[in-house]
């Protein structure tokens, strides 16, 4: 039975000529686990925000939507709170209150739950998540996963029947990702509750869902079970497409026509690979000499407050002329405020950093701009105007560019944003945002570009446009200093990586030296392969060693 059911969807957004959604019909059925894929824009956090009726978004919608056979509309809106659960992509969005236990009642309260009843699911569902230490913690101590697990524990507390994901571990390191990924998977097996979630890691969803519905321009492109729709993608031939394939399953079809069983899961990849693949002596992987210093940070500490630990401690690193440097780490490991004392935004208590030869401290905010770029994990802070254009030419303007509007056509059409021109930023979606940010900071031509989570909410396609963006940018002599969760991206693109631990730089080497032994900071093809290609961590090396194994032989 179809517990949600969508027939000829159109949404347009106000003074938008195309339409988000267009002839878009949909049957979700009870206890299914649906994963929704497709290009940033596509539609997809849209059509979430339709079903869940209390934050239809404003536009012209004509279709109908119903729930349990019976139209969104004749249905009182408390009940629909309650039995339709959505989680957002960004936890700080999600949380309103001041301490763990205020925020998980707060619905409760909200739809007049009594005292009794209350505490038995708090009780119940604190057990359940293990969140008893965090009980009394203040939210804002806690790391993005633990946000994430708040805000999923708090809407599941009002026991719905459907519950929406949009995005969930955009923000997650790895492992928090895998975890949150596994107990949304519980809760669909051990209970029925249906799931939709909308998500880019398709390396962790393709193995557990039910069906996958991959999106584009508005409409459904493809649907059917994850090989289905790994198979019609692949047959396609469409480059785009394909790059939302995971990348075992593109592994084993570029290498293995036959398609008798296409990998999902790591295990299944694997006993393919060490019955199919030639194997090759381990090599170590070498360090690239870079000539000159450009930014370094020496011994610096830094803390919030002297009441709270210190988030750096006695942490050094060098950042090279032409250097493309990954630093990755858990949530809460330090990452983001390492990169704003790179930033000059925030200063050590102890230790230094250093532009050059010359103390950050000592340059004049006008001059630091110019040689450094720093966008943060939340793009909203560049956007103060009302439209992209407006904020692109504004940034245009103060960079000194001859002529701000050429400037602002040639960035756009380079990024894929003439479409989103005309919105107001908190119309576009998080990976649209995203790159209308790294826009504003691109038309200041910095030497330097510190980017905090530049992948998150991008889908493939988006991801690898930034990662060409960045490589021609890198080539240009810029050089690049990303944070990221993103390992497979990391590992892909980075000439250089640093594992951030403790307070300080844990391991620094090439993406070989540091992901060919790690169990979880590594890539799926990598886990696949290792036992015969144990350097070898990308879709790529591995089919460029095949290539060149069959030109040999």
């Amino acid at each position: 039975m179809a517990i949600l059911e969508c027939k000829q969807l159109y949404f347009s957004y106000p003074e938008e000529p195309k339409e988000t959604l267009s002839e878009l019909s949909l049957s979700i059925q009870e206890g299914e686990f649906l994963v929704l894929a497709g290009p940033s824009g596509c539609g997809k956090s849209t059509l979430l925000q339709l079903l869940k009726k209390e934050i239809h978004p404003f536009g012209s919608l004509t279709g109908d939507i119903f729930y349990q056979g019976k139209a969104l509309e004749d249905y009182p809106p408390a009940q629909l709170t309650k039995d339709i659960g959505l989680v957002f992509q960004d936890p700080e969005n999600q949380i309103v209150m001041d301490e763990v236990l205020q925020e998980l009642v707060l619905g409760l309260e909200n739809m007049g739950v009594g005292v009794a009843e209350m505490r038995r699911r708090v009780a119940e569902l604190v057990h359940f998540f293990g969140l008893e230490p965090l009980l009394h913690a203040k939210t804002e101590t806690l790391s993005g996963g633990q946000k994430q697990l708040l805000n999923l524990a708090s809407v599941l507390l009002l026991r719905p029947q459907v519950l929406l994901l949009d995005e969930p571990t955009a923000q997650l390191d790895p492992i928090a990702a895998k975890e949150l990924i596994q107990i949304v998977y519980r809760l669909n097996q051990e209970f029925g509750l249906t799931i939709v979630l909308v998500e880019h890691r398709l390396e962790e969803v393709f193995p557990l869902a039910d069906r996958v519905i991959l999106m584009k321009q508005g409409r459904i492109h493809c649907e059917g079970s994850p090989r289905e729709v790994i198979d019609q993608v692949w047959e396609s031939g469409n480059p785009e497409l394909i790059t939302y394939l995971p990348s075992i399953a593109r592994l084993y079809l570029e290498l293995d026509p036959s398609k008798e069983q296409i990998p999902l899961t790591v295990k299944e990849c694997k006993a393919w690979a060490e019955k199919t693949l030639k194997p090759m002596s381990p090599n170590q992987g070498t360090n690239e000499q870079y000539p000159e210093v450009l930014l370094e940070i020496k011994e610096a500490f830094y803390q919030y407050s002297r009441q709270t630990p210190w988030i750096l401690e006695d942490l050094s690193l060098q950042i090279y002329k032409g250097d493309h440097l990954a630093i990755l780490g858990g949530n809460g490991a330090g990452k983001s405020t390492l990169l704003k004392l790179l930033a000059g935004l925030l200063s050590p208590q102890k230790g230094k950093v250093l532009f050059g030869k010359q103390n950050i401290k000592k340059l004049k905010k006008s001059e630091l701009y110019q040689k450094i770029g720093y966008l943060p994990q939340d793009p909203m802070l560049f956007f103060v105007r009302e439209t992209v254009e407006q904020e692109l030419i504004a940034s245009a303007e103060q960079s000194g560019q001859a002529d701000p509007k050429k400037a602002v056509h040639e960035i756009t059409s380079q990024l894929g944003l003439s479409n989103v021109l005309n919105r107001h930023p908190h119309d576009c979606s998080g990976g649209e945002r995203q790159k209308a940010a790294l826009a504003c900071l691109l038309l200041n031509q910095p030497e330097v570009l510190l980017l905090d989570e530049p992948t998150k909410g991008l889908d493939p396609v988006s991801k690898q446009q930034l990662a060409f963006l960045l490589q021609e940018l890198h080539a240009q002599g810029i050089t690049l200093v990303i944070v990221s969760h993103d390992v497979e991206f990391a590992a892909q693109y980075a000439s250089r990586c640093a594992l951030l631990f403790d307070g300080g730089i844990a391991s620094h080497g090439t993406p070989q030296d540091m992901f060919a032994g790690n169990v979880f900071y590594t890539t799926a093809v990598s886990r696949a392969v290792r036992n015969v290609l144990p350097t070898m961590i990308t879709c790529e090396e591995v089919l460029a060693h095949c290539r060149a194994v069959r030109s040999i032989s």
